[in-house]
């Protein structure tokens, strides 16, 4: 192979070690309806001839890439499993539908190339010159085992990346982790091959923040973006609602229930569970979320009589009153610029959105259609505010408006209520929380309404999700 393939050891968590270890160590109407795991920037580290082609994923007419994945070899013998699928085959399973997800890639059956992965090394194989009439613009194929070395156990994989336009090996990566972490190997290999082909980070190391009910309480869980590996966050015993992501990661804000009148905005520290009060004046302290840069909390309280939107500086604690109206305001979401908010007030009668400047000033209404549209989520890009609609059939969905409110849409249909919309930060998915399947779960769609996925599978009552912004 003419160039060097690069290393990684993977870890999770944020922590890199010599040996890689997973430690887990006045009305007030109420409309309620980790760590960064990596501290490694995408980068592929490797030394090629071929350009870089960054594609503008998001065009209407994008074309997503043909992608063929001849394999992941399983190496190593009987050793090499983790649980009951061996380590090659899991990575592949993951990998595929990381790539899928994606929106970039479309995957391609090579079954006709008649190669198989184990008998691949680190240079292209002279049948991948036919894949172009397979259809595929880009191969992948790798190995992966299971060493013993001593009393340590290791994972490793092997990937490799040829592109058939410019008939070349582009990509060649080796990993390295506990056989914890098979999982995020392939997260990882995903997010960059789209790093690669978009210049963009991918979603694949991303987590989902939501609630779930334990016994009597609502506690605060992080999952992975597919549902995998959930991790108990809070438990108190008490109802902590409404969580919402720092923009590092290493925090979620959220709203705490400890006593029955009292409602408090909460931060915690995914890594260490430490845990600390942000707000706690009397009232209503709801529907907290942290400004794109951190530096400011909007929130809704009732401290005044009436539920009305503040913004509090994180550094300062200076609190800012940010609306003065008879009606009830809350659910503030930011734009990404963090100029302006959107909100939901019942100024107008029902429950609409709204918007107005970041310091309270220049108040609009947006939503006209429909007697109750709440929940607003602005997306990353700025392009649209998803929003939780009811229909003229009585029923909630999830819809779309342009901040300009030129233009809107319904993603949604079926039966159930859908409520919480989060964006995923590359702009093209939406999770939110539906009782569509009789019980409340979070369910993932694509921001064109297309591939509704259901992520959660246990457990009675899972809501509030809340999606992180990307490593």
């Amino acid at each position: 192979m003419s160039q060097q393939l690069s290393q990684e050891r993977v870890s999770v968590w944020g922590v890199r070690q010599q040996r890689v270890i997973v430690r887990f160590s006045g009305r007030a109407i109420i409309w309620c309806a980790m760590v960064v795991l990596m501290g490694i920037p995408i980068a592929w580290i490797m030394e090629s001839g071929a350009t870089d082609v960054f594609l503008e994923a998001t065009r209407p007419d994008f074309e997503k890439i043909p992608v063929g994945i001849v394999g992941i070899a399983n190496v190593g013998g009987a050793g090499a499993s983790e649980g009951r699928m061996a380590v090659g085959t899991r990575i592949e399973e993951v990998l595929k539908a990381d790539l899928r997800r994606s929106q970039i890639f479309s995957l391609v059956d090579l079954t006709g190339l008649g190669v198989k992965a184990s008998e691949l090394g680190s240079e292209p194989h002279l049948a991948f010159k036919q894949v172009a009439e397979l259809g595929a613009s880009v191969v992948v194929w790798g190995k992966a085992g299971i060493k013993a070395e001593g009393n340590e156990t290791d994972v490793h994989m092997e990937a490799y990346v040829y592109d058939v336009g410019s008939d070349e090996l582009v990509g060649g990566k080796r990993y390295v982790g506990s056989p914890s972490v098979v999982r995020l190997m392939a997260h990882r290999f995903a997010d960059e091959l789209v790093f690669r082909y978009t210049g963009e980070p991918g979603i694949a190391r991303t987590k989902i923040a939501y609630v779930a009910e334990q016994g009597s309480a609502r506690e605060l869980f992080v999952m992975d973006y597919d549902g995998h590996d959930p991790r108990q966050i809070t438990a108190d015993g008490f109802l902590n609602l409404m969580p919402r992501w720092s923009p590092d990661r290493r925090f979620l804000v959220f709203t705490a229930y400890r006593q029955r009148n009292t409602q408090t905005i909460d931060i915690i520290e995914l890594a260490t569970g430490k845990r600390s009060t942000l707000v706690s004046q009397g009232g209503l302290n709801i529907t907290p979320a942290l400004s794109p840069d951190g530096n400011f909390l909007a929130f809704a309280s009732s401290r005044e009589g009436n539920s009305e939107l503040y913004r509090m500086d994180t550094r300062t604690k200076v609190v800012q009153r940010l609306t003065v109206h008879a009606a009830g305001d809350l659910s503030p979401t930011w734009s990404p610029s963090g100029r302006e908010l959107a909100f939901v007030s019942d100024r107008s009668g029902g429950p609409q959105v709204f918007l107005m400047s970041a310091d309270g000033t220049n108040v609009r209404r947006l939503t006209f259609e429909g007697d109750y549209n709440a929940a607003p989520a602005w997306s990353p890009r700025g392009n649209w505010i998803a929003y939780i609609c009811r229909t003229p059939k009585k029923e909630y969905k999830l819809c779309l408006i342009t901040p300009d409110g030129q233009k809107r849409v319904q993603l949604t249909t079926g039966p159930g209520v859908d409520d919480s919309p989060s964006w995923s930060p590359d702009g093209r998915h939406l999770v939110f929380s539906s009782t569509m399947d009789g019980k409340s779960h979070i369910y993932m769609i694509n921001a064109d309404g297309k591939d509704l996925e259901r992520i959660t599978h246990s457990g009675t009552h899972n809501s509030a999700p809340a999606w992180s912004p990307a490593l």
